[in-house]
């Protein structure tokens, strides 16, 4: 009875085209609604009431325009900037979203007024960058919004006047969600002092960076994938150093390399500089040249439960001017160095390094070995405890505290340390401050569990033994067990 109701009432033609401009139907309303809601799945529509979710979510709600009214066709062989840029403008104009259908359009040097919501279908709507400038830009105050979009730079060349294949400077609210970014001849994504939301999207091939920021403005970056780009993943950068507040959480930044060279300032997966108040949460991170996580001059630093697999370099760093940062609950497997809270010298200070595992550290780096070298599980310097860590297996200290004088109140507690040639490495230079190391575990440390070194010689036997640390007043070497 259903299919000969549905025929009995089949529309004409006239009567189709005019419901089509009449705008959304009550059943498509109805429909929408209850996908929303969540208590009607897509799957459990009728076939042809399944569009992507983006596209149910903006046609039957809140009404689009489509790009096909302004003549955009996909795939069409002829350039379709001119009418693209006419459709953003006019949706953008009408306070609506500019739906493309699945299809690939060829374009380039596209700019989003404030307001400009451009939703495709994801993994089908495609937008190729054809040369000559940028794909898309958007500058000023406003909300903008990009969903379901495959953006290909094809390693076409972009202008020396921008950063990224797309770009986006004092944006108050962006939204950028499911989109791919590939094939970028410098970054995949920049954004200067920008406040948002960069979720769900897949990043990669990019020159430079995967995602750059700079002077951000509240933007949280969760639950992306950054892959394959060649000198870095995700940075969060400053000019000059202050509050920057952005969240980095829930990612996946994969075979970030150093092309460029470099001790460091290349080839990190999560690099934060200059920027203070910054999370970095629940990551994982893998093969990346250098450090899987890297904080230089960033303050009040949250470094949490993030996974950090082979890394060329120091897996988790933080170094230089910072004061305050807290490194807690990581997992460390592979790198030069595991952990390193370092530079006293240039005002690095005040850290907690807590709960964290730290494996297969080897003796081997990037570069020629400098001051105290590689094959380190954690090392710190000044005003840090230590506390409830798990090191195994580094190729030559568990720990490691202070370097000449640059030493002051560290507490080394509660750890173990297995199977490591020497289990920590204490300065015992003159001038080095105060540094406890108490109820410890060393297990398999035939070097002596803990030796106190001048620099890179270690000038001392096993200070654990009784007696043998009563000449260096500044340790307090107690109730450690040694096995």
């Amino acid at each position: 009875m259903g299919m000969k109701r549905d025929r009995q009432h089949m529309a004409s033609p006239f009567e189709a085209r005019d419901r089509a401009q009449s705008g959304p139907t009550r059943r498509g309303l109805l429909r929408g609604g209850l996908v929303l809601a969540g208590l009607v799945s897509p799957l459990l529509l009728p076939q042809a009431a399944r569009p992507a979710a983006a596209a149910v979510r903006v046609a039957d709600l809140r009404g689009t325009i489509e790009a096909s009214e302004f003549g955009i066709r996909p795939g069409a062989a002829d350039d379709q900037s001119a009418l693209m840029q006419q459709a953003i403008d006019a949706a953008a104009e009408r306070g609506r979203a500019l739906f493309l259908p699945g299809g690939r359009y060829t374009v380039a040097n596209l700019r989003l007024p404030s307001g400009t919501r451009l939703v495709g279908l994801p993994g089908q709507t495609r937008l190729d960058y054809q040369g000559g400038g940028h794909l898309l830009f958007a500058q000023g105050p406003g909300t903008i919004g990009m969903e379901g979009i495959h953006f290909d730079g094809d390693n076409r060349l972009l202008g020396e006047y921008t950063p990224a294949l797309l770009h986006f400077a004092d944006v108050d609210d962006l939204l950028i969600e499911g989109c791919t970014i590939t094939g970028s001849s410098q970054a995949g994504l920049a954004l200067d002092r920008c406040g948002g939301r960069v979720v769900g999207n897949t990043i990669s091939g990019a020159r430079t960076a995967g995602l750059r920021s700079i002077e951000a403005r509240g933007l949280s970056i969760t639950d992306n994938h950054v892959h394959d780009c060649a000198n870095a993943g995700i940075l969060v950068h400053r000019w000059s150093e202050g509050e920057d507040g952005s969240i980095v959480s829930g990612n996946r930044v994969e075979r970030i390399s150093a092309r460029d060279g470099g001790t460091g300032q290349n080839g990190n997966g999560i690099n934060i500089f200059r920027a203070h108040g910054v999370v970095v949460r629940g990551n994982r991170i893998a093969d990346c040249a250098f450090s899987a996580i890297r904080s230089n001059s960033g303050s009040n630093v949250l470094i949490e439960g993030n996974s950090c697999l082979r890394s060329g370099e120091t897996a988790i760093y933080s170094e230089f001017a910072f004061q305050g940062a807290v490194i807690a609950d990581n997992l460390v497997d592979g790198g030069a160095i595991g952990i390193s809270i370092a530079n006293f010298l240039d005002g690095g200070r005040l850290a907690t390094c807590s709960g964290n595992i730290v494996r297969n550290i080897v003796d081997t780096g990037p570069y020629p070995a400098e001051v105290q070298g590689f094959g380190i599980g954690i090392a710190v310097e000044a005003d840090t405890a230590v506390t409830g860590n798990v090191v195994e297996k580094a190729a030559r200290f568990g720990l490691h505290m202070g370097w000449g004088p640059y030493l002051r109140d560290v507490s080394v507690a509660s750890n173990v340390i297995r199977d490591c040639p020497v289990g920590a490495a204490v300065t015992v230079v003159e001038g080095a401050g105060a540094a406890l190391i108490s109820g410890n575990i060393f297990s398999g440390t035939p070097g002596g569990a803990v030796v106190g070194h001048r620099w890179k010689e270690a000038v001392t036997g096993d200070l654990t033994r009784p007696g043998a640390a009563d000449g260096f007043g500044h340790l307090a070497i107690q109730g450690n067990m040694v096995r």
